[in-house]
């Protein structure tokens, strides 16, 4: 097709948005209103998840390693070679694992190769006893403070966060497998319960979002109906004089394009508005939550909103013609 074609067809094409003005405002009434909730429904999907990725940092497995006190409260299945001397409590070294802190931190490092996980903090018995006297009541300081020095009844152990709560239970199973490791304290049900949340919305998300892409189709295709039928005679004499389908074709895509891409730019200011005021209300309410802020995703959703646009006018402009052209091109002998 030559350039001079292309630049009349082009002009063809926008002249007929303002022709059928009334249909197309009406279009991108609908369009926008599409994009808009496609692009809360993606900004919400994304707060979510970032609120959901804080919930899994938080959600915390202890791990406690092999030590002494281990091996002083666990005794069973544990011997000691024969003729190995024992100390008060029936207990020597070839009875645990780990005899100091750099052997704890050794197995901290084997456990944060691991595939899946976040980090791994070394927590010393010393500092698990200070944490357990924060979180307990004031009456207990005096009973905990007999437990310090030597009478310290924990283990050494680690913090370990996970990256990804959906291999949850494989993870656990290698942090198991690591020698030194003894025993391992976590939050089954909030790990399966946030992993269902996040599938939830993703699925969510993705049908909504396939809803409302059906919807600018069919509203795209219907303003090209419009169109297509008020030049029915001179499409009936295109075809007359030899013109392609391609070139009848052209100005129909030109219009569906040139819909979708000014809902796209009304549609971001409009989201813009929206969401400021949502996050304004929200954090009003609860101040602690932190909201992914607008400009750093305006250009991705513009991105999205444009596709979209572009998609739904050149498809469904296309299917519309195409089926016009094939149904009733016998139409054109009447003329």
């Amino acid at each position: 097709m030559k350039l001079s074609s292309v630049k009349y067809l082009t002009k063809e094409g926008l002249k007929n948005v303002w022709v059928n003005r009334l249909m197309t405002i009406s279009s991108i009434g609908v369009l926008v209103a599409c994009m808009v909730l496609i692009g809360l429904a993606v900004l919400l999907s994304m707060n979510v998840t970032k609120i959901i990725g804080n919930l899994e940092q938080q959600n915390v497995v202890m791990v406690f390693f092999d030590d002494y006190n281990a091996a002083r409260y666990d005794l069973n299945g544990r011997t000691a070679p024969e003729g190995t001397e024992l100390d008060d409590n029936g207990i020597c070294d070839e009875m645990y694992l780990i005899h100091n802190s750099e052997e704890a931190k050794a197995v901290c490092e084997e456990i944060k190769a691991i595939n899946n996980i976040a980090d791994v903090q070394y927590v010393s018995k010393e500092e698990a006893l200070e944490i357990t006297k924060k979180n307990m009541n004031q009456n207990a300081d005096a009973a905990m403070e007999t437990l310090e020095g030597e009478d310290n009844p924990l283990s050494d152990g680690a913090r370990v966060t996970m990256v990804d709560l959906e291999l949850f239970d494989q993870t656990l199973e290698k942090i198991r497998n690591v020698k030194g490791v003894n025993a391992i304290q976590a939050q089954n049900d909030l790990a399966q319960t946030i992993t269902s949340i996040k599938n939830g919305i993703f699925i969510a998300g993705i049908a909504i979002i396939s809803i409302l892409l059906i919807i600018s189709l069919v509203i795209v295709s219907n303003t090209i109906r419009v169109t297509m039928y008020n030049r029915k005679l001179e499409i009936s004499i295109m075809k007359a004089v030899g013109a392609t389908d391609g070139f009848i074709r052209f100005p129909f895509v030109v219009e569906g394009i040139a819909i979708g891409l000014v809902s796209a730019v009304i549609s971001e200011g409009l989201l813009y508005c929206c969401y400021r005021v949502a996050a304004e209300a929200i954090l009003s309410n609860a101040g602690t939550f932190e909201l992914i802020t607008y400009s750093s995703q305006a250009l991705m959703l513009l991105g999205i909103f444009a596709a979209i646009g572009v998609l739904a006018g050149t498809v469904g402009s296309l299917i519309m013609i195409s089926k016009y052209l094939k149904r009733e091109g016998s139409e054109f002998a009447a003329f």
